[in-house]
C-alpha cells in the first residue's frame, strides 16, 4: 500500500459503518469481501502492449538544427527520425 500523506483523513468508525451500509444497499454495488480481494488479479495489463520487434534504447549527439526541424513536426518525432535512418540505409546499403 502507498505511504499516505500525514493530512490523510480516514472516517470515523461511524461514518465507515454508514459507507459501507449504502454500499451494501446497492445492489450495483456490493463491496467485495476480505476473501474476494485477496483472490483479485488486474483484469488488465497497464500500459503499451509489447512489441514483437523492441527498438533499443541509446544515445545520439544530433546537430541542433536537425532535432529543431524533427520535433517541430510534433509527437513521433523520435520515430520520424528512425524512419529517416531506414531509408537511409536502405538506399546507401554499407559495403564491409
Amino acid at each position: 500500500m502507498p505511504k499516505l500523506k500525514s493530512e490523510t483523513i480516514f472516517p470515523t468508525p461511524e461514518e465507515d459503518a454508514a459507507i459501507t451500509a449504502v454500499a451494501i444497499s446497492d445492489p450495483d454495488a456490493v463491496p467485495l469481501t476480505d476473501d474476494e480481494w485477496k483472490a483479485a488479479r488486474p483484469s488488465a495489463l497497464i500500459g503499451r502492449p509489447k512489441a514483437e520487434v523492441t527498438k533499443e534504447r541509446i544515445t545520439i549527439r544530433l546537430s541542433r538544427d536537425v532535432v529543431t526541424q524533427f520535433r517541430a513536426t510534433g509527437e513521433g518525432w523520435q520515430t520520424r527520425i528512425d524512419a529517416a535512418l531506414r531509408q537511409f540505409i536502405s538506399e546507401h546499403p554499407l559495403s564491409r
